[in-house]
């Protein structure tokens, strides 16, 4: 079974996902884009919840949160190595798509593990943000660029980039 709860954060609302025992996916609603809020879900028991959210308030309030939800994702091997690197970005600081490839192995593309990069099914906690391109350009963000400035700005990682778009994996 899986269940679900929606969080407001100050990027726009995200739904998180439980099979009861690890989170399983956070993301962005699709009313997210435009800022709207939606009404704050039921308190829940579950503990997983209770431990996003907590992870989510420190992060913005502009803190590492120090820790990772217990998380249980679906996804290739390949994928899970992929946000395993991810996991290993620390909070302010960024890697290019081709340093995840050469972390990876030496057969692994920059665009491979951009794809993988792309299916992050848990939004901001594996962070997919902090991937930028080659020569420091911002591309690439399933939520979009101007949220994944935001999230660097917010870790002060975001200064200095140049205009988004524009930059090659």
């Amino acid at each position: 079974m899986e269940y679900q709860i929606i969080l407001n954060t100050p990027l726009g609302p995200m739904t998180a996902c439980s099979d009861g025992i690890s989170l399983t996916g956070l993301r962005f609603n699709a009313d997210a884009a435009a800022g709207l809020s939606v009404p704050d879900s039921p308190d829940s028991d579950n503990p997983v919840f209770q431990e996003t959210r907590a992870w989510l308030d420190s992060y913005f309030a502009g803190r590492d949160p120090g820790f990772i939800p217990h998380l249980c994702l679906r996804g290739t091997d390949f994928q899970k190595r992929v946000w395993e690197i991810l996991l290993s970005i620390p909070y302010g600081q960024t890697m290019t798509y081709g340093e995840v490839a050469a972390l990876m192995g030496n057969r692994v593309s920059p665009r491979a593990a951009g794809g993988a990069v792309g299916r992050n099914p848990a939004a901001i906690i594996i962070p997919c943000h902090r991937v930028i391109g080659k020569n420091g350009r911002l591309t690439g963000y399933a939520w979009g660029l101007d949220r994944k400035r935001r999230l660097l700005d917010l870790e002060h990682a975001g200064a200095g980039f140049p205009a988004a778009g524009g930059g090659v994996l």
